[in-house]
């Protein structure tokens, strides 16, 4: 009950203990604890809040909130309130602290392994294209209308998904198109959003060093669409045999979209060229900018959302139609000499590898060379990284094998593991550099027909040893086509 009392004196404003930025918690940090703040103790992956609990308390908070079996209050001479989830605790706080800024908003939010970054950023771009102002919060970046600011994370924690949403509130925008990892639901951080709708793209392998197991990563997802409340809708990719599980038990309404069946939302591809897709939906044929099969669902899921949303199908094809797609996501980079083809993708899953070098495979001609840098990120998914190299082995005529962001691994380490991977008769064509700026260089020299650098795509940095340094695939690979078209 003290926690019910804390949230109504939050949403009443009336608390002379409060301001805006004195709700804390996730990590501990003292320059951040304050005269007059709440401490809210959370146990994470690798830091438990509650051992800050003190060292809190001694820099100035008011009171504290606390996992129930994890922190005994009775010598704490602060006010402690004690909770089964801290991290659901925060979640209720903050939406309260900024006036449920979600409920004014409609929100949508997109989840799955693959395509989400996509999928919210057609749809930001859609309806603005269509005269909305929008917001967005991806992994890329977060928007409120024309403003953009670096995001990092691919869903905030609590705290700052409502910060963001009361800006955008502010900013008078009318539809929030949102990336839901996970990690994010699993975590709470999500908890307390009303949202209008959501997507579900695809599952594949990914997120298993977190989640143990498939299923508890099957599960993670699934229970977004568990909380949905009623009015809402939830859209879902029939074409994926996970799709009807994660609607089992949502209060909302289900709709569909598919390449292979008639359903609610569906499309045939008639044409997928080195210039772009060409579909039928719905009757209509629209010729769209974005490369491969796995962007027309993500073009569908897009369309769907809209006409959910209730906007004109025609219109809202035709703007798709002039859409580009996400930063880092098959991202050209021009090759001076005119030789080389050369693409950035953020491809850092077996699916979504598998995807775009399968798309590449079938648009290069007879006879040309396709080439793939690729690497797999530390203290992350272990399993996936054999299948990461099999995949580029089977499917590039020539791979590299790469740092990716090793972070607190050894980089040889992980080369081992993905090396492990790859079948004794495909060894002769990869290749093994660890250094990322030498493997792309090395990879230009080659001079394939195709060149793709695969894993990090829009990021700006390396991660090693725990240290963050600039580091842009994209940047890279132009220096190194400039660098190879002067010398010959």
């Amino acid at each position: 009950m003290q926690l019910q009392h804390l949230i109504h004196s939050l949403s009443q404003r009336s608390s002379p203990d409060f301001t805006d930025t004195q709700i804390n918690g996730i990590a501990f940090d003292s320059r951040k604890v304050q005269a007059g703040y709440l401490f809210v103790a959370i146990h994470g992956t690798q830091v438990d809040g509650h051992a800050y609990i003190q060292r809190a308390v001694d820099a100035g908070a008011v009171a504290v909130v606390a996992e129930q079996g994890r922190y005994t209050a009775d010598a704490t001479p602060v006010p402690v309130i004690l909770v089964p989830d801290s991290a659901k605790a925060l979640a209720q706080l903050a939406d309260c602290w900024y006036g449920s800024p979600s409920q004014e908003l409609q929100l949508v939010g997109v989840t799955g392994t693959n395509g989400k970054t996509t999928v919210t950023t057609l749809l930001h771009d859609l309806f603005t294209q269509l005269g909305y102002r929008a917001g967005l919060l991806s992994t890329v970046e977060i928007r409120i209308g024309k403003a953009r600011r670096s995001a990092t994370h691919t869903t905030p924690d609590a705290l700052a998904i409502q910060a963001s949403l009361s800006e955008m509130r502010d900013e008078r925008v009318d539809y929030v198109f949102m990336e839901v990892s996970s990690h994010a639901v699993h975590q709470q951080r999500t908890h307390g959003l009303h949202f209008a709708g959501g997507v579900f793209t695809n599952l594949s392998h990914d997120h298993l060093d977190y989640h143990g197991t498939f299923a508890a990563y099957l599960a993670a997802k699934k229970s977004f669409f568990d909380q949905l409340p009623t009015g809402s809708f939830a859209l879902i990719n029939a074409d994926d045999k996970r799709g009807g599980v994660m609607v089992q038990n949502t209060a909302a309404t289900v709709h569909r979209y598919s390449l292979r069946t008639l359903v609610d939302f569906h499309a045939r591809l008639l044409a997928n060229t080195s210039q772009g897709l060409q579909l039928d939906i719905a009757g209509t044929e629209v010729f769209f900018k974005l490369l491969g099969r796995f962007n027309a669902y993500n073009l569908l899921a897009a369309y769907g959302v809209a006409v959910l949303l209730d906007q004109d199908p025609q219109e809202a094809l035709v703007a798709l139609s002039a859409l580009q797609g996400a930063e880092g996501r098959m991202q050209h980079v021009t090759d001076p000499s005119g030789r080389t083809t050369a693409l950035v993708d953020y491809a850092h899953t077996p699916d979504a590898l598998e995807n775009v070098l399968q798309t590449l495979r079938s648009l290069l001609p007879s006879g040309h060379q396709l080439s793939c840098v690729v690497g797999a990120g530390g203290d992350r998914d272990r399993s996936k990284r054999p299948d990461m190299a099999r995949i580029s082995a089977e499917l590039a005529d020539q791979t590299i094998l790469t740092s990716d962001n090793p972070r607190s691994e050894s980089p040889e380490a992980i080369l081992d593991e993905m090396e492990a991977g790859v079948p004794a008769h495909l060894a002769h064509k990869v290749l093994r550099i660890t250094d990322r700026r030498q493997a792309i260089r090395t990879a230009v020299r080659l001079r394939p027909e195709v060149l793709l650098v695969a894993g990090k795509g829009h990021e700006t940095y390396q991660e090693v040893a725990g240290v963050r340094t600039p580091f842009d695939d994209r940047e890279e690979l132009a220096h190194a086509l400039n660098t190879v078209a002067r010398v010959n």
